[in-house]
């Protein structure tokens, strides 16, 4: 499960001790943006031993720089042999961004000794202008690609805008990257991640929009502080109630089988909701 992901500095490690004991799902290790340029070859030292020193059942992702930075290949080769769950890509503009990048981790997995394919890719995927026009680029790419996420703060950078929200709620710019991305996730097979909210303690923004964000179809959120875990991790929870549904939908199929449509509490069911209980029951593990 990875609900809540949580960056983690990787020029502070003390931090990343500190993250190893909270209720974070996931840890972002980053390498990009909280990382000066000055800092960037001991944020990746930094990273080849937290990742070697790694003491809890979180997934360990790093960040590493876009490919435009000329660092992303110093990245990998540091940290591929480490075995991170996967890695996140910024700037990532469609099949030409993500193709080079799976085609690398090939070769840094074969030269490891690592089975290929171990290394997943979390595409932050619309932190351009121009990538909110390849969202529906990433089918079949690479069976690397876990997910797809949103973020506004790089994309209002680079239309130039003065603000992406207004009294806590995006703009329709970045509604609209929000939409596109739960989109092509879902028409690439993958999972779709909810942008970080940057207000670092406003924990009813972060529930608000972390409950909207599960309601339309993303599997997680990522947060920038650990106050935010908790509102994630909360809105990301099935009640008991439609896991009980979800239990009795696929029981109700199990019993009829060969049945295209049946009726469950007076309501039609259809191979939809057996889907849709399929990933409830998923969630838990």
């Amino acid at each position: 499960m990875s609900a809540s992901m949580l960056f983690v500095p990787a020029s502070s490690p003390d931090k990343f001790a500190k993250a190893q004991g909270g209720d974070a799902h996931a840890l972002i290790l980053d390498l990009e943006d909280s990382v000066p340029p000055d800092g960037k070859q001991q944020a990746r030292e930094n990273v080849v031993r937290m990742l070697g020193s790694r003491s809890s059942g979180q997934q360990l992702w790093v960040r590493v720089n876009s490919a435009g930075s000329g660092l992303l290949l110093q990245d990998l080769a540091a940290i591929v042999p480490q075995r991170p769950y996967g890695i996140v890509l910024p700037k990532c503009c469609g099949r030409d961004s993500l193709f080079p990048v799976a085609c690398y981790l090939d070769a840094l997995e074969a030269s490891a000794g690592i089975a290929i394919g171990q290394t997943r890719i979390l595409a932050i995927a619309t932190e351009t202008a121009a990538s909110l026009f390849r969202l529906s680029d990433y089918a079949g790419v690479t069976d690397r690609l876990w997910g797809l996420a949103w973020g506004g703060e790089d994309l209002g950078a680079d239309m130039g805008v003065i603000s992406n929200s207004e009294g806590g709620v995006y703009t329709d710019p970045f509604r609209l990257a929000r939409s596109l991305c739960v989109l092509g996730a879902a028409a690439a097979g993958v999972r779709a991640i909810d942008a970080v909210t940057v207000a670092l303690k406003d924990t009813e923004r972060v529930g608000r929009e972390a409950q909207a964000a599960f309601r339309d179809g993303f599997s997680g959120k990522m947060a920038i502080h650990p106050a935010q875990i908790e509102a994630i991790n909360h809105a990301f929870t099935f009640s008991s109630e439609k896991i009980a549904w979800a239990r009795r939908v696929l029981a109700a199929f199990a019993a009829n089988p060969g049945e295209r449509a049946l009726q469950l509490d007076g309501q039609m069911i259809d191979e939809p909701h057996a889907k849709q209980a399929r990933r409830i029951l998923e969630s838990l593990g």
